[in-house]
């Protein structure tokens, strides 16, 4: 099971974000107004990556909203995917940003929830598409996924949703990391830098496109994308609910085609402890914000029918139900 924060920096941490909303809502700081607007926080992803400024995008909507129950909002930079659900679980944080092959094997006890399924955990709303993305160096000789065999592979930190995909991707490939020369565990930053200087072939990692932080990765040095394919891959995405067939946008990136892979949903998600009116304004204040949120790069797809209904392999929390039932979505 993946850590959480010891208890009383998580507490601290709360306490200080709740101290900053009381000076916003009350012109004269904390006062009788701010006990009455619910805190909810929203656990994200590393501050480099794309979960966390996708994070402020909602919570930047949901503060902005008056109407209804009003909340507050409040990222919080996690490791990723594992960590996020853990800590909605745990009571850490009241929502988060998880991919839909983490909520699936949450749910089910499978993978790193096997034997402890998740059985508190609700569903919110689908975001957007994220895909398998692997990077490598022009030079390393890797023109297939399963050229990664003996190659210096970032294989994604641990508590990410990158990981959950290698451990699934791995296992269609028959492969494991004993069968790679180096298996290394880093946050994107350090990968690339790795990247450039010849000490690692390639690395792996899930994202929304077009992304900035890729764009950024590409520009470092000689290094390309690698088309995620094949016969193994197919039967994967045939197998598993969460998985798509996808295809990363080539002209965002310079490329004459568009390089094929798989992907997974960005989803919401809270915990069943988390009360209905709470769930029912977040739901409420992202869904009539869209046009604001879809500023953000990654959120630019968003569609209602879409964000209603895919990839939620957790029960939908009764809130988001209500919410969408109101605004014509669900029966």
């Amino acid at each position: 099971m993946t850590a959480s924060l010891p208890m009383n920096t998580s507490r601290l941490r709360r306490l200080m974000a709740m101290a900053i909303a009381a000076l916003f809502l009350c012109p004269g700081g904390a006062g009788a107004g701010s006990a009455d607007r619910p805190f909810a926080s929203l656990a994200t992803g590393p501050v480099s990556g794309i979960y966390y400024p996708v994070g402020q995008a909602i919570c930047n909507a949901v503060n902005a909203t008056r109407t209804g129950l009003a909340l507050w909002c409040s990222i919080e930079s996690t490791p990723g995917s594992v960590y996020n659900v853990d800590s909605v679980v745990s009571g850490e944080n009241e929502s988060a940003l998880v991919q839909s092959d983490a909520q699936f094997f949450a749910v089910n006890g499978e993978g790193r929830w096997q034997g402890r399924p998740a059985s508190q955990l609700r569903a919110v709303m689908a975001l957007y598409p994220e895909t398998l993305t692997v990077i490598v160096r022009e030079d390393s000789g890797i023109g297939t996924v399963e050229q990664l065999k003996g190659k210096r592979v970032n294989i994604g930190a641990p508590g990410t949703g990158s990981r959950v995909t290698w451990d699934e991707l791995k296992g269609a490939l028959k492969i494991t990391e004993a069968d790679l020369a180096e298996a290394a565990e880093l946050k994107t930053d350090a990968a690339t830098a790795r990247l450039c200087a010849n000490t690692l072939d390639a690395s792996l990692m899930i994202v929304g496109h077009p992304s900035s932080m890729i764009e950024r990765q590409l520009n470092s040095c000689r290094l390309k994308l690698l088309p995620v394919s094949g016969e193994a891959v197919d039967a994967l995405v045939a197998m598993r609910p969460y998985y798509t067939a996808a295809a990363i946008p080539g002209r965002a990136y310079g490329l004459a085609a568009d390089v094929p892979t798989f992907g997974v949903k960005a989803t919401l998600v809270t915990s069943s402890a988390v009360p209905e009116d709470t769930v029912h304004a977040l739901t409420m204040a992202i869904m009539t914000n869209l046009e604001k949120l879809k500023l953000q790069q990654a959120l630019a797809g968003l569609k209602p029918d879409d964000m209603a209904a895919q990839s939620l392999t957790a029960p939908l929390h009764p809130g988001a139900a209500r919410a969408f039932r109101e605004l014509g979505l669900l029966q």
